[in-house]
């Protein structure tokens, strides 16, 4: 596996609340993880460095080349359900961080196999030179809305409520994670990001940037493009090749 990865506070906020990390296990075996805290400066930036911390850790310690798919996906669960606690408990017993949270969205990726599990409205895509595919379902109020039939998607773009979202790590004593699975091919890569991208950067745009297949190149590409284009947020984008 090949990864690149780029974070940048953009060009509106002071500090940079995002946070990944990325890794090999055995048998060429790579993961992932991004997170986009909230809850202030200082709040934020704990709960999204602490969800990266706890996932990552999970997931080095606990993952064996033998696995099912299934033992896979209880991992991911088993990793962020700890992200939450820990942050749900630090938020507890420390008041001036009352309300933190992050989103989540990270990755196995075994061969063709793609794991992914993710909270909030960080997203996961595959791409190739000619698509590029969106694999998770944003867990926000506006995405609410669409599933509904209540507003359209183009609507949703602009949508003053976009940033409202409906899951987080950390908030609740528990959390509900959505999983995907998906294949990934030898021309394909699968990118994880924060919304500091989606927000600001079209998904033709995204495509475009992205079309001569030259992986190496994807996360700065990226998070030059949304900072061009207002760079209002953090950024973060992950790049995973076979």
């Amino acid at each position: 596996m090949k990864i690149v990865a780029k974070t940048d506070k953009g060009k509106i906020r002071d500090n940079n609340q995002d946070a990944y990390a990325v890794g090999e296990l055995p048998d060429e075996v790579a993961w992932a993880v991004v997170c986009d805290g909230m809850g202030g400066a200082a709040g934020g930036n704990i709960a999204s460095a602490l969800a990266v911390k706890v996932i990552s850790d999970k997931i080095n310690s606990c993952y064996n080349e033998k696995m099912r798919d299934a033992s896979i996906k209880n991992l991911l669960d088993s990793a962020i359900t700890a992200a939450n606690i820990e942050v749900y408990d630090m938020a507890y017993a420390h008041p001036e961080l009352s309300g933190m949270g992050t989103t989540v969205v990270c990755a196995i990726v075994r061969g063709e196999d793609v794991f992914i599990a993710h909270a909030g409205d960080s997203r996961a895509y595959i791409a190739s030179k000619d698509s590029i595919t969106q694999l998770t379902t944003d867990h926000s109020m506006v995405q609410d809305l669409v599933n509904k039939g209540q507003i359209t998607e183009d609507e949703a773009e602009h949508h003053p409520n976009k940033n409202i979202i409906t899951r987080a790590v950390g908030v609740e004593k528990q959390i509900e994670i959505d999983f995907d699975q998906a294949e990934l091919h030898s021309d394909e890569t699968l990118i994880l990001c924060t919304d500091g991208l989606t927000n600001y950067v079209s998904t033709e745009d995204m495509k475009n940037d992205i079309s001569d297949g030259q992986y190496y190149a994807f996360a700065d590409r990226l998070v030059k493009r949304a900072n061009s284009n207002g760079g209002g947020d953090n950024i973060t984008v992950v790049a995973l090749a076979n």
